[in-house]
């Protein structure tokens, strides 16, 4: 079914190590580039500290704006990597290869991004040292309620971001031995110590490989965890019109692995556009990736759909009112328009057609449409819901973002952006360990009339 050129080792070797032997010019600009707006993004959140949360649009009853709209999307984003490579993996996926490294690498900085939201979304960073222990003040009294969500977010993300980490250094060993062996002076030696020793025998082989599966399988209820806390962040404020629903968990889930996996796609267009990769990240994996966004895609608007409907069936007024502010009243009335035709009006049918899913511009462009419409979501459920979170209308309020939050946000991406791209410069993006054994299993051998596969994956 692939259409896989003809590479030898040292094309691979060569092709995928450029980026880190022979970093083109153009590479440093657009990091310099990435790392102004990171600064310009720093410098806003110094004058939030300066001058508090007074610069924030936020105000009552909206007390959640851009900020957390923006760490929810990029936890959403960070599910890619557990999609992409765990699940991927166990079911022994062929055309996973060249995304696997891609999306557990998105998945750290992005879950990393999303970590410093509460904090910017705080103004006083350093008092989240009394929200957590040893900071909890109970000699005067100040109980906190152990049983909420938000003691469970910092747990569930930490340890998520911890695995995949221990997942990425872990597959990257064999790798890091290559460049060991490429390089000179310092890196040789920093190469040398991340190695671990590695000499490419049986047994450590046999050893990583178990290693990553069993990493792989207990990555998977923490994968499930993560969105599913974030969701009762919502769902268990009952006060609070919208979210007080118990089909938040799986639909935040089945929407984080859809809005991760296209975040993915559209990786792997830059880089196979940057560094030339048309031999590894080829159309046939933006063909398999596109027929898993359809089955993915259609899931996340099936709970959308039972959602919102679930929403209107009570026929009780505050949330039937809710719905017409989310609909029908300017400005959310576009915002929801565009949400649902990005998210999935638009790209789905034109997944449909191969000549679609194969063309690397449209899977790009197409794939940043629904993250675009995935923001305009999380938007949409957290706005319009504090707005009407009172019972009397003369406490209804409205929200403005701030120019300090949307500097923020643009900051988040560029930081995303800029750690994807730094992590490319010293270590391969894409797995050179797994795109030779790609090429030894399907590489053919004649044994008298028959042609045989030369290698066989062990079972």
């Amino acid at each position: 079914m692939q259409l896989r050129p003809v590479l030898t080792e040292r094309d691979i070797n060569r092709d995928l190590l450029r980026p880190v032997l022979a970093t083109p010019l153009w590479f440093y600009f657009l990091m310099g580039g990435l790392a102004i707006g990171v600064c310009v993004a720093i410098g806003g959140f110094a004058w939030a500290i300066n001058h508090g949360t007074g610069v924030y649009g936020i105000n009552r009853p909206v007390m959640w704006g851009f900020l957390l709209v923006n760490f929810v999307f990029w936890v959403g984003i960070s599910h890619a990597g557990v999609m992409l490579s765990a699940i991927l993996r166990l079911s022994n996926a062929e055309w996973r290869r060249p995304a696997t490294r891609a999306a557990e690498v998105l998945t750290i900085f992005a879950l990393g991004t999303a970590a410093l939201h509460p904090l910017f979304h705080t103004g006083r960073p350093w008092r989240i040292y009394w929200s957590m222990p040893p900071g909890y003040d109970l000699g005067r009294g100040i109980w906190p309620d152990i049983r909420s969500p938000f003691v469970w977010d910092p747990t569930a993300i930490s340890t998520y971001l911890t695995g995949t980490t221990l997942f990425v250094i872990l597959l990257l060993i064999p790798d890091l031995a290559v460049l060991r062996d490429r390089s000179s002076g310092l890196m040789h030696k920093v190469y040398g110590f991340m190695s671990l020793g590695w000499k490419g025998n049986t047994r450590q082989w046999k050893l990583q490989i178990i290693a990553g599966f069993l990493l792989s399988a207990l990555i998977l209820p923490v994968f499930v965890s993560v969105h599913s806390i974030v969701s009762w962040d919502f769902a268990v404020q009952i006060a609070v019109e919208g979210w007080n629903a118990t089909i938040f968990a799986p639909y935040f889930v089945i929407g984080a692995v859809h809005s991760g996996v296209a975040g993915v796609i559209s990786v792997l267009a830059l880089l196979r556009w940057m560094f030339r990769w048309e031999n590894y990240i080829r159309d046939d994996h933006f063909d398999a990736l596109a027929r898993l966004m359809i089955v993915v895609a259609t899931a996340w608007f099936y709970f959308f759909v039972i959602e919102f409907l679930l929403g209107i069936y009570p026929n009780e007024e505050p949330e039937l009112s809710l719905r017409m502010l989310q609909v029908f009243e300017w400005p959310f009335s576009a915002t929801f328009i565009i949400f649902v035709l990005m998210g999935y009006v638009v790209p789905v049918p034109l997944w449909l057609f191969k000549k679609v899913r194969t063309n690397v511009a449209l899977m790009f462009w197409t794939t940043l449409m629904v993250n675009i419409g995935m923001w305009l979501e999380r938007f949409i459920i957290i706005i319009p819901s504090l707005m009407r979170k009172q019972p009397l209308t003369f406490n209804w309020g409205s929200y403005n973002p701030s120019p300090i939050e949307l500097i923020l946000v643009a900051g988040s991406f560029c930081l995303v952006f800029l750690g994807v791209l730094t992590f490319s410069k010293f270590f391969p993006i894409i797995p050179l360990a797994d795109a030779k054994e790609g090429v030894a299993l399907e590489t053919h051998v004649r044994v008298g009339k028959v042609m045989v596969p030369a290698a066989y994956r062990e079972e």
